[in-house]
């Protein structure tokens, strides 16, 4: 992956714009990662990936769901990041 820094990144926007369309390009500040900058069709694949993984997990989870078996959202989000959904 190519790296910028946000000097570079500000100066040569026009070319970051065409980088980031052939690869995710990183910009950092003080020698460390801020960002990643890719092209809007691989974001929209990306969300669509995971889009399909929540709903892949939340189709795990109904089992709790229909059981009774209830929790608040951040414990549920927690349990699933953990691999129980898995």
């Amino acid at each position: 992956m190519e790296t910028l820094t946000t000097n570079e990144a500000r100066a040569r926007f026009r070319a970051l714009l065409i980088k980031s369309r052939k690869g995710p390009v990183q910009i950092t500040r003080s020698g460390k990662p801020v960002s990643v900058m890719i092209s809007a069709e691989d974001y929209e694949t990306m969300e669509k990936i995971k889009m399909r993984w929540l709903k892949e997990k939340l189709a795990l989870a109904k089992d709790d769901i229909d059981n009774g078996r209830l929790v608040d959202g951040p414990t549920f989000f927690d349990d699933m990041l953990a691999g129980k959904y898995d």
